[in-house]
């Protein structure tokens, strides 16, 4: 059987790194993104199968994914939940408006995307939901609370599903990356200047900081992976007949992980603290 996989954030970094991966290992892959001039532009870059499937929109997640049950006769494997950005900003200047519209993408728009997939793989008696969070889904960090808080949310949710299809063929699994090569940081950029006055800030060091940072070319850690790590640990999650809860990609995210087990809130307070903005 081919495996058959939605994939969602395709545009750029761990999303079209994903799609590529995976056709070359033979998957059946719909690949997608958020505006429709990507779709052609994902298509000349040898992706056979690429849908508009904006996150934020209810009708495109259900024209979306209509369009992918065309591709794969009305079935599917997977769904690699990997759509997301980032919305930086002090918590107290985030306007509430910039932090509905984070979720919308990041999670409301996920968690709709997944129940209409639920009932396909319920139906068909197998199936694989795989969503790809964040070191920041497992720690805070200053400057990130609107991601922070959509990646929370998206682990708790996601913890919560596994348990309730443990009685079910349906394998439910997080990935969490640390630093990883992709747009993100661009994206981020874009958005911080968009929706948050800074100007009007106690926080201005710490966003010129971040604007250092997120315009920055290149990797800023030595950390830094490409986005074919998560692609490693996305394909056991795939193929894998025991698939694991998480997969941790990057050593930040270890650490985090060692961290928040091990040390006093106080202490680690003190650590996520000197990351800045």
């Amino acid at each position: 059987m081919q495996y058959s996989i939605l994939i969602t954030g395709c545009s750029t970094g761990i999303g079209l790194e994903t799609a590529r991966m995976l056709q070359d290992r033979d998957f059946l892959v719909v690949a997608s993104c958020r505006k429709q001039e990507d779709v052609a532009v994902l298509q000349a870059q040898g992706i056979k199968h690429v849908v508009q499937l904006d996150l934020a929109d209810s009708a495109s997640i259900e024209k979306g994914l209509q369009e992918t049950l065309a591709i794969t006769n009305g079935q599917l494997f997977a769904l690699f939940n990997n759509g997301a950005y980032g919305q930086p900003g002090a918590v107290e200047d985030l306007p509430v408006d910039a932090l509905r519209t984070q979720f919308e993408c990041n999670f409301f728009g996920t968690h709709e995307l997944t129940t209409k997939v639920l009932k396909i793989m319920l139906a068909q008696g197998y199936g694989r939901i795989i969503n790809n969070s964040s070191v920041l889904g497992l720690v805070a960090a200053p400057f990130r609370g609107a991601y922070n808080a959509s990646k929370f949310a998206l682990e708790g949710l996601t913890d919560t599903m596994r348990l309730e299809l443990a009685d079910t063929p349906i394998k439910v699994c997080l990935i969490e990356p640390g630093p990883i090569e992709s747009r993100f940081r661009a994206n981020a950029l874009l958005a911080l200047q968009n929706n948050i006055d800074m100007e009007n800030s106690r926080h201005q060091k710490g966003y010129a900081e971040a604007i250092a940072r997120l315009s920055k070319e290149g990797a800023t850690s030595s950390q830094t992976l490409p986005a074919s790590a998560v692609v490693k640990k996305l394909i056991h999650a795939l193929e894998s007949t025991r698939p694991r809860a998480r997969y941790y990609v990057t050593m930040p995210t270890y650490a985090a992980v060692v961290m928040k087990r091990v040390l006093p809130t106080c202490l680690l307070d003190w650590i996520m603290r000197r990351q800045g903005a």
